[in-house]
């Protein structure tokens, strides 16, 4: 599905602990969380090409949702996300991108599980692409796509914000899984 006429996405920076980063919605929900650290345009670059006509409105009243839940899971107490996405993809991503959130939080998953679920195992590469276009970094969970032999593969936001996400996850699960045997 692409987005023809005019439409408004509100956006915000979160800026929480050391996250910092971009978040954008429309009315029906939550449309695009950008990368750590970067600046405004790589959100003004991602809305020109998915929505050539769409208006970028700053807004930090519309989208308290959308970060309340984000700092909730910087915070250690999210694992999981209720808010609504309006996503746009080809049906090929959208499934991948559901896929995605199907990975447990603190675990992860290769290329291939992912083409596998969606059962396509030969489109390993494709499930690569669409992951990397996944417009909605941590909430749908991307960061925990890694390569078949367990290394860290590409992010949009970056290696960097993988492993620190990876890890910070990780750890969150080692704390509950202690708290369960105390």
């Amino acid at each position: 599905m692409t987005a023809k006429s005019k439409q408004i996405i509100y956006y915000s920076r979160l800026v929480h602990s050391e996250w910092n980063l971009y978040i954008a919605a429309t009315a029906a929900g939550l449309c695009y969380v950008g990368s750590q650290n970067h600046p405004f345009e790589e959100l003004e670059h991602w809305v020109r090409n998915r929505f050539p006509k769409g208006e970028l409105v700053h807004d930090n009243e519309n989208l308290q949702g959308y970060a309340a839940e984000l700092v909730e899971y910087f915070q250690g107490t999210r694992k999981d996300f209720s808010i609504d996405f309006d996503l746009y993809g080809t049906p090929f991503q959208l499934a991948v991108w559901n896929a995605l959130c199907e990975i447990p939080y603190g675990q992860t998953r290769s290329y291939s599980d992912i083409a596998l679920q969606i059962k396509k195992p030969n489109a390993v590469r494709a499930v690569g692409t669409a992951i990397g276009a996944n417009p909605v970094l941590i909430t749908v969970p991307c960061h925990r796509v890694i390569g078949k032999n367990g290394s860290l593969t590409g992010y949009r936001g970056g290696l960097e914000m993988k492993t620190k996400l990876l890890r910070f996850e990780n750890e969150n699960s080692l704390i509950e899984e202690s708290k369960q045997y105390a």
